[in-house]
């Protein structure tokens, strides 16, 4: 009870006739600058409030809508993509920038040429680099970008690329106020871009309390409406027990990710209402192939071959709460191989390997993971138990740290772990997002490919079908490119997890997204709190 009053204590200060929409969310922000960011929490915090593209996803669905472009024109060969821009979008106005003019297509190049071009003034200033602009090639993609007018822009690439479009819906393309930078540039608060941001999107940000909340209040001047809640609070729970707890005692309105083995039982309580989605997750462990032994093909199949990742999958997920995986994507996705096998549990096997790599001895290993759950990784101190009870049988020794997810993901970008227990949450819909972020040689040296691992042929494979508009063919590709990745192994494959949200019956408007991100503009409450 102590720590449910503590809780709504935090709520105190805000109207009551506001009725905030609070959302019980699984961590903090790495910050609010998304470009150099691709946690999902620091997209929720960010692109899905403060930010937006030229084009956005159709609510529960991978369609292709018009956002900060209201439309657009590709040329034939596809290399030419023409957006002409909204008229009259205002970017917030808040006590730290009141804009002089609305959105135009200076504030695109801006958004674009920070994260390309290395002699823009911002381009050094991004602590993080920009992992996604660079893992997915962004660079030696785009030739030229072209301001045409006040509302209109060219992208002209050097190559077609099939997913350009869905990718200029990720948050790595949010459009910033190059006015509101040219201000911080001037003052020497360039910081600031980071932790106080602006952008044209539903929601404008008023503070974050750090690992506490993020508050936001409903944008009045929304070119597409302001949203129904005044108020949205991010209330920051790492803990999924805690999460319902807050949801039930009417501390929060939205729970995200519970624990799938709690579905059942959260489907029985009468106020609540528990949301299903078959989304485009994967879960995995990412070993580090630049550290010795994890370089050598047969340890990591030992490794492989140790982990019962059945059992792990029941513990994890429950029945029903996720397939296992076997391809880095799910089945959904065009190109998935579903002539690959799963790596069986078999000790006998991996300890041969071990000893083929003289190993016999056996070996020390360090284990990462977090402490809250989410929604790959429901109860991370139970799995990573789970493999190092599994890792011990084989004779490895594999010391499990903990650590807050900001800090596992920064340091696990800068390669310090051996294994680490990570998730993705597919940006787009398509294949290409979870292999170039994720397994790219671009990926390994920006630090985003976590298992470091650089396979040229793969690389090659993934690139050609980038380029291809067939879908058949870049099928081809992909299955070709997924076989190398099962044979080399530099992940734990672990499972497609489905989503769960639990909401308030109370709520309405909130619809679950494929790819793992959570908008709150269309979400209200349909009655005072009692």
């Amino acid at each position: 009870m102590r720590l449910c009053l503590l809780f709504l204590a935090l709520f105190l200060p805000l109207s009551l006739s506001a009725q905030p929409l609070v959302v019980c969310t699984e961590a903090s922000p790495e910050g609010f600058d998304i470009a150099q960011y691709t946690a999902a929490t620091t997209a929720d915090a960010s692109a899905e409030t403060v930010f937006e593209r030229l084009v956005q996803f159709a609510p529960g669905s991978t369609h292709i809508n018009p956002a900060l472009a209201q439309r657009w024109e590709v040329s034939e060969d596809g290399l030419s993509y023409t957006f002409y821009l909204r008229e009259n979008v205002q970017f917030h106005s808040t006590p730290w920038f009141k804009p002089s003019r609305a959105f135009n297509a200076d504030d695109v190049l801006w958004s674009f040429q920070r994260q390309r071009d290395p002699a823009h003034p911002w381009h050094a200033l991004a602590q993080r680099g920009f992992p996604y602009f660079e893992a997915m090639g962004f660079a030696t993609l785009i030739d030229k970008l072209e301001k045409l007018d006040e509302h209109r822009v060219r992208f002209t690439l050097k190559h077609p690329e099939a997913p350009f479009l869905a990718d200029l819906a990720m948050g790595f393309t949010s459009i910033y106020s190059a006015e509101y930078a040219d201000q911080l540039l001037a003052a020497g608060t360039t910081e600031q871009l980071n932790s106080q941001p602006v952008g044209t999107g539903p929601f404008v940000f008023e503070r974050y309390s750090k690992d506490a909340q993020i508050r936001f209040r409903a944008n009045p001047d929304y070119w597409a409406g302001a949203p129904p809640s005044e108020k949205l609070l991010m209330a920051i729970t790492p803990d999924p027990n805690v999460r319902v707890q807050q949801l039930k005692a009417g501390a929060c309105q939205i729970a995200v990710y519970p624990r799938p083995t709690d579905v059942p039982a959260l489907r029985q309580v009468a106020n609540l209402q528990v949301l299903e989605l078959d989304s485009l997750l994967t879960a995995y462990v990412a070993l580090n192939t630049r550290h010795k032994p994890l370089d050598d093909i047969r340890v990591r199949q030992a490794i492989n071959l140790a982990f019962d990742k059945a059992a792990y999958l029941r513990a994890q997920f429950g029945e029903g709460g996720a397939s296992a995986a076997i391809n880095p994507y799910p089945a959904t996705l065009l190109g998935f191989n579903d002539q690959l096998k799963p790596w069986p549990h078999d000790p006998k096997r991996a300890r041969k390997l071990l000893a083929e790599a003289g190993l016999s001895a056996g070996l020390r290993l360090s284990l990462w993971t977090r402490p809250g759950g989410g929604p790959t990784n429901p109860n991370p101190g139970i799995g990573a138990q789970m493999l190092q009870a599994d890792l011990a049988a084989i004779g490895i020794q594999a010391d499990i740290r903990v650590f807050e997810w900001g800090e596992l993901i920064k340091r696990a970008k800068n390669g310090e772990h051996d294994l680490v227990f990570m998730g993705w949450a597919g940006d787009n819909g398509d294949p290409d997002n979870f292999l170039t972020p994720n397994l790219s040689c671009a990926a390994a040296e920006s630090g985003e490919n976590q298992a470091g691992w650089c396979n040229l042929e793969f690389d090659r494979l993934i690139r050609e079908a980038r380029q291809l508009s067939d879908p058949d063919e870049r099928a081809v590709l992909y299955r070709q490119a997924l076989a190398i990745v099962h044979e080399q192994v530099p992940w734990i494959a672990l499972a497609h997890p489905k989503q769960f949200t639990v909401i308030d019956k109370d709520v309405e408007g909130f619809t679950l997204s494929p790819m793992g991100s959570n908008n709150f503009a269309h979400v209200r409450r349909v009655k005072p709190a009692e």
